[in-house]
């Protein structure tokens, strides 16, 4: 008769959550009964994220920072001042059980996971870590021209090369002389810009709103723009495709900028054109990149983030030899990951003892 009822795998669920429960309530108080300021961590992903934040906080036992497997958050959440969401999404279910949360923040920049608006409702605060602040953005702008250069340079072409022992092929092709279309001049685009000046390219760069017509306007750290020789706005997307090489996205994804890159953007793009994503999957319309390589139209697809993470190794779309993908690692460097472990252990700490939080800025 048991064994109808006996499931060892729900059984095991069981026990390991009780286990997580188990192991926060003993640390739920300090020795001087005062209540921990619990720090949530979603999910395995980035986990220098986590491991760098426990580190800063070594010495500050009344801060607990716990990293919870996916499917073990929605029991939880309840438990926790502070979330930390990396690549999980907080729908407003999920929001609503987190009945003392304080903040939701983000690693980084991109909050397009979080239900800010639910957020809104239950009193919690959404907030993101600027990446000027930090080196993320820094950080991105690096890995954008590993990417170009990479695609330049036929990286995968050259590693079989290398298998099969033959010297002097693929033929590359540099960046010198290149034009370079930033989509996108915020943070991101700003390091991208400076960093590409010294290779001799020309830049295109988009944005919604500039300060200022004036090609020399001042920046918010006071120094004069002179790294874009000609810019536009949104509405200039199409044009600005048309004149260059290399299209580099360094879009915010919203409900305004999701599927930009679509087919009628690609299809404006130069024959032979290479397009790089430095920002998130949805800016891209996988169909219309997908049908560009394969008519041979792109030149080449370098991205750092993907339509699904983690994206599946057996994809399609990988299997060209002008694509290259990286592990959504743009902006996992020691400088900026260090940095930005500070912004989270600092603000746990200023949460605790009631002080204003500082090094975040808030989107609700």
């Amino acid at each position: 008769m048991y064994s109808r009822f006996y499931n060892p795998v729900k059984l095991k669920n069981c026990t390991r959550q009780l286990g997580y429960f188990w192991n926060i309530q003993k640390r739920n108080m300090c020795e001087d009964g005062k209540a921990n300021t619990r720090v949530l961590f979603c999910g395995p992903h980035f986990p220098a994220s986590h491991n760098y934040t426990k580190e800063y906080l070594h010495n500050y036992p009344l801060i607990q920072v716990d990293d919870l497997p996916f499917d073990s958050i929605p029991d939880l959440i309840g438990n926790y001042d502070i979330c930390v969401v990396k690549s999980m999404r907080l729908s407003s279910d999920l929001i609503a059980r987190a009945t003392r949360m304080k903040l939701i923040m983000q690693y980084g920049v991109g909050l397009e996971g979080v239900d800010i608006t639910a957020a809104t409702n239950h009193g919690i605060k959404v907030a993101r870590i600027p990446g000027k602040v930090t080196g993320n953005a820094a950080s991105c702008a690096e890995m954008a021209i590993y990417i170009m250069l990479g695609l330049l340079r036929k990286q995968n072409e050259m590693q079989c090369s290398v298998r099969l022992k033959k010297l002097g092929d693929p033929v590359g092709d540099t960046l010198f002389g290149k034009t370079v279309f930033i989509l996108g001049y915020g943070n991101i685009g700003i390091e991208l810009a400076k960093r590409l000046r010294p290779f001799g390219v020309k830049i295109l760069a988009t944005k919604r709103n500039w300060a200022s017509n004036d090609p020399k306007a001042t920046l918010e750290n006071g120094t004069h723009d002179d790294s874009v020789d000609e810019k536009g706005s949104h509405e200039d997307i199409y044009e600005f495709a048309k004149k260059s090489d290399i299209v580099v996205c360094c879009l915010i994804m919203n409900s305004q900028t999701v599927g930009t890159v679509n087919e009628n953007f690609i299809s404006s793009m130069r024959k032979g054109g290479l397009l790089v994503n430095i920002a998130r999957g949805g800016l891209l319309d996988y169909k219309a990149v997908y049908e560009g390589l394969e008519s041979g139209h792109l030149g080449g697809v370098g991205m750092d983030v993907a339509w699904t993470e983690p994206f599946d190794p057996n994809d399609p779309i990988l299997k060209f030899p002008n694509v290259l993908l990286t592990p959504h690692v743009a902006g996992v460097t020691e400088s900026s990951y260090r940095s930005m472990a500070k912004v989270v252990g600092d603000v746990a700490l200023q949460l605790h003892s009631g002080k204003p939080l500082t090094g975040i800025e808030y989107a609700n």
